[in-house]
């Protein structure tokens, strides 16, 4: 049996993991993280956004980004520091200006795609993750604004989505618990949100069922190629001997790299270029504590354009709201003036809920350039990468799965040498003198 090591145990790496058991292959999951999903597949907006799959590569985009530079609490905020990465990232990202059309129209195809297999592994293992299957509205405040998602509209039609436009009269009956006065809007009815970790967490269950191994905790730092396979070696981040070096040492087949904004390092280490860019989103979660609360809160999952901010209704009594995009680094501090817009519009859009009770997060959405993942063979055969879904990992991962899994399938029938014997987890513990 081959032996496939995935690096990275959030949504991406799990998908790929199950897509691979389920075609014969053996696997192990190795992570940093003491559980699957506690990056960026620990709070995002949480929907299964079809209708989202514009890719920002517009000079609309940038001429926002630069309006926006100097406001604390902008949308799309950039730190001005010079940063070689940052910069030529950037660069990339005008030159594919030209590939907005076609881009645009290839995401909405593969996240339709996507929310077929993720809704069929659900229903397969059993997995509870507070799926709300009512569909996403988009509101726009002006004309300007509802003319620009006509354009965007035509584009998604054309990669096979139904959604049409609808009038603040429609918007009002779809979720009637918005008050405000809006120009118009979009609504997509078979988009769907749910709970990313709680879906992450427990498709991993699902994959041990099945066999895979998980090891965690394991912060790889070394990836050799040995004869026809390869050693991964981590250092052990569980290691409670303060006194002690821990390390741990895997033989595996092929690898496949799902390591978000870690997977440049890790390209890197595979002779190969991975030009993801960390770009941190926020998001609160308000807990409906009381039924006043429950009964304001709408149930149809929202997307305010102007604001760029997102809603899911999670199970009974969580509200989850995300939005901004933070161009700095690989900065993780969740500040509290990027926080305060989210809950301010909550406030301000749906006054009877109350905000006592929220717990903010940030995370580092793992970007290309052009928008799209990075679903491909690496230089090194029997090397893989699924990667750099940015803001659409959760919409796309279940896609990109197959995919990989497909290509993986492929080397192995075709292209792969003599399997090596796995010798499972082997650690060793130096003692300092």
């Amino acid at each position: 049996m081959t032996h496939i090591a995935i690096i990275g145990a959030g949504i991406t790496g799990v998908t790929t993991a199950y897509a691979l058991l389920e075609r014969g292959f053996e696997v192990t999951v190795l992570d940093k993280h003491r559980y699957a999903a506690m990056e960026t597949s620990f709070a995002n907006g949480g929907q299964l956004s079809a209708s989202n799959a514009e890719v920002w590569n517009s000079t609309a985009t940038i001429l926002k980004g630069l309006r926006w530079m100097f406001r604390r609490d902008a949308p799309l905020l950039m730190n001005p520091r010079p940063n070689w990465h940052k910069y030529s990232w950037m660069s990339e990202f005008v030159a594919n200006i030209g590939n907005y059309r076609a881009n645009t129209i290839e995401t909405t195809r593969l996240a339709i795609e996507a929310r077929k297999h993720l809704f069929e592994i659900a229903a397969r293992e059993g997995i509870d993750f507070d799926l709300e299957r009512r569909g996403i509205l988009h509101i726009y405040h002006d004309k300007t604004g509802f003319e620009s998602g006509l354009r965007v509209n035509a584009l998604l039609q054309e990669g096979g989505l139904d959604r049409r436009p609808v009038t603040p009269e429609e918007i009002r009956a779809i979720e009637p618990t918005l008050r405000k006065a809006y120009y118009g809007g979009f609504y997509t009815p078979s988009d769907a949100t749910g709970d990313i970790h709680k879906f992450t967490r427990g498709l991993a269950d699902a994959c041990k069922r099945r066999g895979a191994t998980f090891i965690h905790e394991a912060n790889i730092d070394s990836i050799a190629r040995v004869g026809s396979g390869f050693v991964l070696g981590w250092a052990d981040l569980a290691a409670s001997d303060a006194l002690a070096s821990a390390r741990g040492m895997l033989k595996a087949d092929g690898v496949v790299v799902c390591a978000g904004v870690a997977s440049r390092h890790f390209a890197a280490l595979l002779d190969d270029r991975i030009n993801v860019y960390p770009v941190k989103g926020y998001s609160i979660t308000v807990q409906l504590d009381t039924a006043e609360s429950r009964n304001a809160t709408p149930t149809v999952s929202l997307l305010d354009e102007a604001a760029k901010i997102v809603t899911s209704r999670l199970g009974a009594d969580r509200f989850r709201v995300a939005g901004t995009a933070e161009f700095n680094d690989f900065n993780r501090d969740i500040r509290a003036d990027r926080v305060q817009p989210l809950v301010d519009w909550v406030r301000s859009n749906f006054p009877a809920i109350e905000t006592s009770r929220i717990v903010p997060w940030a995370g580092l959405r793992p970007m290309m350039p052009n928008m799209m993942p990075v679903v491909r063979a690496g230089r090194i055969p029997g090397v893989f990468f699924n990667t750099g879904h940015g803001h659409l990992g959760w919409t796309l991962s279940a896609a990109t799965a197959q995919m990989i899994a497909g290509t993986i399938d492929g080397w192995r029938g075709l292209n792969a040498p003599p399997t090596v014997p796995s010798l499972g987890v082997e650690r060793e513990y130096r003692h300092a003198s």
